[in-house]
């Protein structure tokens, strides 16, 4: 877990200016019609990194509480929403909120998922979980599979990241979240495309944890990389690719 909470060392600006928000939009007409969302409810966003999912929540004028054991990403956090009473920024992990037991209507999860020690995340949430609470996982992102462009992007991590992440496992994980929280599950996946110019492609490709940091001897070569795909896929100066929002929904079995 201790690695795990280190991988976005140094990331924070770059997650807040080039990772793709959520829309408020597409998530909460949905989460009000499955679980019955109301602006009354308290958050909690775990794994919350700078917001972004939170904001979704902010803007249906909920109370969230993020919480978040990077001390980069709470710092960026704080900073994108100065002044915003309706957040709470907590130091704290997946299977250590530091929430008190029973405490919010509702947890979400982001991009984050696959990083938590998901058993212990599960008991954790259930504890903080008000009887009959929610859990949402929301992916949205370039899709690791579909067409060319998808692919040849996952090929270049593999082949000159830093960090070899086994993204069948990390989908596994998202894949399996009916298993964890079966009662009234719901399940809706919305694909789309996404252009990126070569500036937002280099801002993406650098705010995932797996790539080189700047002064890595490896940094040269995957920039150069990177360059070479985008020479070889872009249209009007842009690469399109897929992507997806994985968007789920359930509550716990009562124990």
């Amino acid at each position: 877990m201790e690695k795990n909470v280190h991988r976005f060392d140094g990331l924070a600006q770059q997650y807040a200016n080039y990772r793709e928000p959520y829309a408020p939009e597409v998530l909460l007409p949905r989460l009000r019609d499955w679980c019955g969302l109301t602006p009354e409810w308290t958050i909690a966003d775990i794994g919350a990194g700078t917001g972004m999912l939170g904001d979704v929540f902010l803007a249906n004028d909920n109370r969230v509480i993020a919480v978040e054991p990077n001390s980069g990403m709470r710092t960026m956090c704080a900073e994108l929403h100065a002044g915003d009473t309706r957040l709470e920024i907590v130091d704290g992990t997946s299977e250590t909120t530091g929430l008190a037991d029973h405490s919010v209507e509702m947890i979400v999860v982001g991009r984050a998922l696959h990083w938590f020690d998901v058993p212990r995340a599960m008991a954790e949430f259930r504890r903080i979980l008000k009887p009959d609470g929610w859990v949402a996982v929301v992916a949205f992102g370039r899709s690791h599979t579909g067409r060319e462009e998808n692919t040849a992007f996952e090929q270049l991590l593999r082949e000159r990241a830093v960090d070899k992440v086994d993204m069948r496992v990390a989908l596994a994980i998202y894949e399996s979240v009916g298993d964890h929280i079966p009662r009234d599950f719901h399940h809706e996946e919305i694909r789309d495309t996404m252009a990126f110019g070569w500036d937002e492609l280099l801002g993406m490709a650098l705010s995932l944890s797996p790539a080189p940091r700047v002064g890595d001897e490896r940094y040269p070569q995957f920039v150069e990389g990177l360059r070479e795909y985008f020479a070889r896929y872009a249209v009007d100066g842009a690469v399109t690719v897929d992507t997806r929002y994985w968007i789920n929904a359930g509550r716990f079995n009562v124990a």
